[in-house]
């Protein structure tokens, strides 16, 4: 019996931290099937974990927080945008330089609003949910329907993004536009439009699960919070083929190897601490290594676009 209350929780644990890497990774699948490579989910993600805090803290609502993150993802991705489909700059040069404006922004601001203090200011966060009847399950009720809000939101916008793309007629125009856009154009599809479109859409999402780490994960900000897991979100595109329902599982056998971490720390386990922290970004070299050349990339992925 304990061993099984043991593994409801390890569960329970995963699925809470895979949720920033699965948001981002919806994020980012959108925006690769409109033929757009975005490197900058970690910056997003990094502002997106302030500007939570921030509306959390002068409007008192959590939720605030998140709309505040959402409309932060989406300037960043109307930037991306400007730079990348309308000015045509290199996506990947582009997206580092996101990656460097998240970082030296979020930490300015952080020291402007709130200051250099060991005082950490209390601010709304989200709390566990749960699910009637549903939570009261044994085993199954302690793993899956007793999270935060937002995870139940991250895992059931899976299926919704998979329907939009695979299931829809503006699916079907944004995966023709990446996979050749001279071609959609010639068909009417605004292939500029479509594009603008995914990046801000999908930079919302990806400033989601920034927000989740600033106010579910933890209780507020600290500079480069992030820690990596924009980068390991690509890999989990990768990993997944470029499919909702791969990320997802992506997402969770990356944030295995943080929990299994985790716990043999808490353990008191002899392996060296340095060791365990890397286990997560081991598994993404791993997983690169052995997905990379097999993931069949959306054909006009990273190529600018321009008409006539």
């Amino acid at each position: 019996m304990d061993f099984l209350n043991t593994l409801a929780g390890w569960i329970a644990t995963d699925l809470r931290l895979a949720t920033p890497l699965l948001l981002a990774g919806l994020g980012l699948v959108i925006m690769n099937r409109a033929g757009i490579l975005n490197i900058g989910a970690e910056g997003t993600m990094l502002i997106a974990t302030l500007m939570a805090v921030v509306g959390s803290y002068y409007s008192g609502s959590v939720w605030i927080g998140m709309l505040f993150a959402m409309v932060s993802g989406a300037l960043v991705g109307f930037l991306f945008s400007l730079l990348t489909v309308t000015l045509r700059a290199n996506q990947v040069v582009v997206g580092a330089a996101i990656n460097i404006l998240g970082s030296g922004l979020s930490a300015t601001l952080f020291r402007i609003l709130f200051g250099v203090s060991s005082n950490v200011p209390l601010i709304d966060v989200f709390q566990p949910l749960n699910i009637p009847i549903l939570g009261d399950i044994p085993f199954f009720g302690t793993a899956f329907f007793q999270q935060m809000p937002v995870v139940y939101i991250a895992f059931l916008m899976v299926p919704m993004v998979s329907y939009y793309l695979f299931r829809t007629q503006s699916g079907l125009n944004l995966r023709a536009v990446g996979e050749n856009p001279k071609a959609a154009d010639t068909l009417g599809i605004s292939v500029y439009r479509t594009q603008y479109a995914a990046i801000v859409i999908g930079s919302m999402i990806i400033a989601m699960g920034g927000a989740f780490m600033s106010t579910g994960l933890t209780k507020f900000f600290s500079e480069e919070m992030v820690s990596g897991r924009g980068f390991i979100a690509l890999a989990a595109v990768i990993f997944g083929r470029y499919k909702p329902r791969g990320v997802m599982f992506a997402a969770i056998v990356f944030m295995a190897g943080t929990v299994t971490a985790n716990t043999l720390l808490a353990s008191s386990s002899q392996i060296p601490y340095q060791f365990l922290t890397m286990l997560p970004y081991i598994l993404t070299v791993i997983v690169l290594a052995t997905f990379a050349r097999s993931a069949i990339a959306p054909a006009s992925l990273g190529k600018p676009y321009k008409r006539g």
